[in-house]
């Protein structure tokens, strides 16, 4: 059986005995990577012969299509670099923003685990997976206790003199503080030991 054609569906210029092409076939074509279709123009455009070349106005017109279309290429290169950047951008601000969201939720874990809470049991195993699941995306504690003072990572709420110290050092974590990379999401809120004077 014969399948019947609207003739409402066909273009005017569509050309007699070659099916028509669909709206979705026309735009998964106009959806073709626009860099090979530069390319394929570029290297279809022939640079007139020497001899050709006393012609004149023909072949500088080529020699100045080819350049535009040169220039097209590169335009097209430089923005898509610039999209993919942006994209990847706003992927990682996006996962910044879960993370920040999330971080009231590892103090109350950290608080469970520091009251004996978590020590083993169900909950102990959720708390273990979901910093696992954390820990994939970029999420890390700072390292705090013993370490340096630094006012970059670490916020002092408290100063306290301390016995054979001679630099800043973190003593007490009071908050603990997370990173992500290279980002600071939430400063440590530390007490410091200072040497005494």
């Amino acid at each position: 059986m014969s399948e019947s054609v609207n003739p409402e569906q066909v273009p005017e210029d569509a050309p007699v005995g070659e099916p028509a092409q669909t709206p979705a076939a026309e735009n998964s074509a106009a959806e073709g990577d626009a860099l090979a279709q530069a390319e394929e123009i570029l290297n279809g455009v022939e640079v007139p012969a020497e001899e050709s070349v006393a012609q004149g106005s023909e072949a500088d017109e080529v020699i100045e299509l080819k350049n535009d279309l040169l220039r097209l290429q590169a335009e097209y290169v430089n923005y898509r670099k610039r999209v993919e950047r942006d994209r990847a951008v706003a992927g990682q601000m996006a996962v910044i923003g879960v993370l920040n969201s999330v971080l009231p939720v590892m103090d109350d874990i950290d608080a469970a685990r520091a009251h004996g809470d978590l020590a083993d049991g169900p909950f102990a195993a959720i708390a273990t997976k979901l910093e696992t699941v954390l820990s994939t995306y970029g999420l890390e504690k700072i390292a705090a206790v013993g370490v340096p003072f630094d006012p970059t990572v670490h916020e002092a709420l408290i100063q306290q003199p301390g016995a054979d110290i001679e630099v800043d050092t973190v003593s007490q974590v009071l908050r603990n503080g997370y990173k992500s990379g290279e980002r600071i999401l939430r400063a440590a809120q530390v007490i410091v030991a200072v040497p005494e004077a």
